[in-house]
């Protein structure tokens, strides 16, 4: 691992020092805006660095979209909500000079929290930008070719990564080792309020989930600009019955903003019955679902992320996505369903034709699923 240090001519000069532990850093700043699985990506990392500095004041900056998963969680003083969507509707609204009055008083309150160090995981021209415009003296953030739109121009302590496949869990870690820290942590525990979770028990109970066993959660659903990650309902449903008959498993459908109609697709399509998981208005109500599953199944988005940090063993479906960058947790049981094509990974948001997903069967994850149950059985 490469580590460059850029010329800073400001008091803290980060080539003056080999770690980050050489600076008695008290004002810590993470950027990683978006997206939901990016953010929950990250969260490890934050661990290493309150382990790191136990008695620094640590913020994060992140959108409004993926800020949830961020309240409460110990390790964190600070979630520093920034306005993305609400600077858009305004600029769309013509509210050009509000906008303008508003940027400019984020901007200062941001700069009044006199950070003395910055830690940008995201890689773009936004989170660069942010980040000086931060104020702080040091700012850590990934090298030349391993970020976008030249956001290494802005930072001062530059990290070169392996030149090898790596998942979103390393490159974050990788970032903070290449700056001298310590990233072998403890275990880490996703934080859930005692009302979200008493909101997750409450509606397992109401369906008779909590003593059944096993309980299987699927997630069918993707974002809208994520369709092409989509498995197909169908093959969800066949699935689902399969569960029912060979493992007596109950089944619980789970769904996000947009996603409704899929999961009752998927209800509709099956010939045994199922449960339809309850709205969840954030993203520890999900996780606080997930806690009582006993094997999540679904594709490479968002919740399989959560799922998977919440200790729950994974099944991925995967088509156009790289299975390496975008594997779950490594410390939880997991297997990622994929048919070596040579057309994937691709990531053509625009594919039409899907081979990659079709080429999967239920059986072949009816399969996986058998075996994992079974062992987690005899465990």
């Amino acid at each position: 691992m490469k580590v460059l240090r850029g010329s800073s001519d400001l008091s803290q000069n980060p080539s003056d020092q080999r770690s980050l532990k050489d600076g008695p850093y008290k004002r810590i700043l993470i950027i990683r805006l978006s997206a939901v699985g990016d953010v929950v990506r990250t969260l490890p990392s934050l661990v290493v660095l309150r382990n790191s500095f136990p008695s620094a004041r640590i913020a994060w900056l992140v959108e409004e979209k993926s800020s949830d998963i961020l309240f409460g969680q110990p390790e964190l003083s600070e979630v520093i909500v920034f306005p993305r969507t609400a600077w858009a509707r305004d600029l769309a609204r013509g509210r050009g000079w509000s906008l303008g009055v508003e940027a400019v008083g984020f901007l200062k309150r941001l700069r009044r929290a006199r950070f003395d160090l910055v830690v940008d995981f995201h890689g773009i021209l936004k989170s660069g930008l942010l980040s000086i415009l931060s104020g702080a003296a040091v700012r850590v953030g990934f090298d030349k070719g391993f970020c976008k739109e030249r956001s290494y121009l802005f930072s001062n302590w530059r990290v070169s990564l392996p030149n090898t496949r790596i998942s979103r869990f390393e490159r974050n870690l990788s970032l903070l080792q290449g700056v001298g820290l310590d990233t072998k942590m403890g275990e880490f525990n996703l934080y859930i309020s005692p009302e979200d979770q008493g909101y997750a028990t409450n509606f397992l109970r109401g369906h008779g989930l909590l003593a059944q066993y096993p309980v299987i959660a699927l997630h069918p659903g993707t974002s809208e600009k994520t369709r092409y990650k989509r498995w197909f309902p169908e093959r969800y449903a066949r699935l689902a019955d399969g569960l029912v008959r060979e493992l007596g498993a109950s089944i619980l459908v789970t769904w996000g903003p947009g996603e409704r109609e899929t999961a009752e697709r998927v209800r509709s399509l099956m010939t045994s019955s199922c449960v339809i998981s309850c709205p969840t208005g954030s993203l520890k109500q999900l996780a606080g679902i997930y806690q009582h599953c006993h094997l999540y199944i679904g594709g490479d988005t968002g919740p399989m992320h959560i799922a998977s940090l919440m200790g729950v063993p994974v099944i991925g479906i995967y088509g156009p996505t790289d299975p390496v960058v975008n594997a779950p947790y490594d410390r939880t049981l997991a297997v990622l369903l994929r048919k070596n094509l040579s057309c994937s990974p691709c990531r053509d948001r625009n594919c039409q034709k899907l081979e990659c997903l079709k080429a999967i069967s239920h059986e072949d994850v009816l399969k996986v699923a058998r075996n994992l149950l079974l062992e987690g059985k005899q465990a």
